[in-house]
């Protein structure tokens, strides 16, 4: 299995898994439609002043959703930003793309192949949310020890650049 690591730890502690290995982080990014104004994210102030001015904002349910709603909050802004709020499922790029919002939020990974929108970069490091995802061994895998292989090559130096070229880092 592949997923967060606290998904991984919680199914560990169920006796599901066998400890997790961390393979790789990923960070919060921003877009808009390709060709359009680009906000200045580059600090946590410049992000909400740039939220406050903008007409609408895509939000994955995910995890860097969560987050976003939750540092809203801790600004003071979230009331001011929900009837500009689109949670989307799937790609938040593709919503972006659409014209469906004029900014947009979600995992690094998720944006960066995603045609018709403008990659504004990661969030700033005084807000930005790093997911660390790791991979275990099933107990009831068919082939626990191909599984372990695979966990191997994936955490491997070997794997880091494709890693890197998806806009996470390796574990």
């Amino acid at each position: 299995m592949i997923v967060t690591g606290s998904g991984i730890d919680e199914l560990n502690k169920l006796g599901r898994l066998a400890p997790g290995v961390p393979m790789a982080k990923s960070g919060v990014g921003a877009a808009v439609p390709a060709g359009a104004p680009r906000p200045d994210i580059s600090s946590g102030e410049a992000l909400k002043r740039a939220l406050l001015a903008s007409k609408s904002i895509a939000l994955s349910p995910g995890p860097s959703g969560v987050y976003l709603s939750s540092l809203f909050e801790k600004w003071g802004v979230a009331e001011e930003l929900k009837s500009k709020m689109k949670q989307a499922g799937g790609l938040i790029g593709d919503v972006v793309a659409r014209g469906e919002a004029e900014i947009g939020f979600q995992q690094v990974s998720e944006l960066l192949s995603i045609k018709g929108i403008t990659y504004l970069g990661p969030l700033s490091d005084d807000i930005q949310l790093i997911t660390v995802f790791s991979g275990a061994v099933h107990n009831q895998a068919k082939n626990p020890a191909g599984a372990s292989a695979l966990l191997k090559f994936l955490t491997s130096p070997d794997a880091a650049r494709a890693i890197r070229k998806s806009g996470m880092e390796p574990g």
